[in-house]
């Protein structure tokens, strides 16, 4: 059964067409992805879903209603059988989660308390946050507020979810576990539209996929195999960007490592340099100490040579005069008064040395 039949309907902002000739078909337990360019009319074509923007012209009925002629009155109607997920999450800021969850029960007309908690306690644990209800919304990170969005969107058990950018603000490893929530949602037999521009989504979690391009939508892949290459190059790739933006970031701290170690092996070089100067000025030194000591050694031999030679030549003179040296020692103080008298006494046969 077809849950979203389109047949050349027209989608105007205002007085100004977005799309035009929009032809096609939406079946129970599908996944959905809605791509395209910034500004290319996919949030308007969503909004026409849930009568947000009304539709003039064509063929359009959604989950049993004719969105050309549908009232005012019938829109709550409508948009309680659908669920609404949108990139900004718009939860009540000043309510718990529980708060937020109970709000639109009773908007909804839940009337039973009991029941009304229990449905609380079953949303928040499919989407894995059942230890959460306490929290206001600004305690929670964005892909835990997102979670509670697509908990409040399957409150009434919808056959048709309605998703805006779910990914939109997301890293990619929250976008990829958002993704999966809302696909195992479609596998328990809700249908799923969901706008990305993650093309990486694609490929990973398969689905039907229509393209937003000047002013038409068309359909470019099937459920089984997509190829990246038949979309534009300007679509934004979000974990692509994010991956790469990864890979700078490592290598920049794989350069800033390896320049680091580049410093210190520098630094380390520059040490053996010093030390290996030091060395170097310390071994001339001792060579220069050393050539000092022979220097000295050798004068101190020298002297001793000359005294030696000066000692034979006294030796010579006095035995060639038949003369012995006078030992000064031999005479006390009180014996030698003048020089004189020494050199008389012994003038015949002595000299003084």
């Amino acid at each position: 059964m077809a849950l979203i039949n389109y047949r050349n309907v027209n989608v105007y902002q205002e007085s100004m067409e977005v799309l035009h000739d929009v032809t096609f078909t939406v079946g129970e337990g599908e996944f959905i992805y809605l791509t395209g360019k910034v500004g290319s009319g996919k949030s308007s074509l969503l909004k026409t879903l849930y009568a947000e923007i009304p539709v003039k012209e064509g063929l359009a009925d959604v989950l049993g209603f004719d969105m050309t002629k549908i009232k005012l009155k019938k829109v709550p109607e409508l948009r309680r059988k659908l669920g609404i997920i949108f990139q900004d999450f718009q939860l009540l800021t000043d309510r718990t989660v529980e708060a937020n969850l109970r709000f639109v029960l009773k908007a909804t007309g839940w009337k039973n308390k009991h029941d009304m908690e229990q449905r609380i306690k079953d949303v928040l644990e499919l989407v894995g946050m059942s230890t959460k209800g306490y929290k206001m919304p600004n305690e929670l990170s964005g892909g835990e507020q997102q979670r509670i969005s697509i908990a409040r969107a399957i409150l009434n058990k919808p056959k048709l979810i309605l998703a805006d950018e779910p990914t939109g603000n997301l890293d990619v490893e929250t976008s990829n576990s958002i993704t999966e929530l809302l696909q195992n949602i479609c596998k328990a037999g809700s249908t799923v539209i969901m706008i990305t521009h993650n093309m990486n989504l694609l490929a990973r979690y398969p689905g039907k996929v229509f393209k937003c391009e000047d002013h038409r939508v068309t359909e470019i892949t099937t459920p089984v195999a997509f190829d990246l290459s038949s979309l534009e190059d300007e679509v934004f790739f979000e974990s692509s960007k994010e991956e790469a933006s990864t890979e700078v970031n490592n290598l920049n701290e794989q350069n800033a490592s390896d320049s680091t170690t580049t410093n210190e092996t520098s630094d380390l070089t520059e040490r053996n340099n010093k030390n290996n100067a030091n060395e170097q000025t310390i071994n001339v030194s001792e060579q220069v100490n050393d050539k000092e000591t022979n220097c000295q050694s050798g004068d101190n031999n020298k002297s001793t040579a000359q005294e030696q030679q000066k000692a034979s030549n006294d030796n010579e003179n006095l035995s060639k005069h038949n003369l012995k040296p006078i030992n000064l020692d031999d005479f006390r103080p009180s014996d030698i008064t003048d020089l004189d008298d020494i050199i008389k006494q012994h003038s015949d046969d002595t000299v003084i040395d």
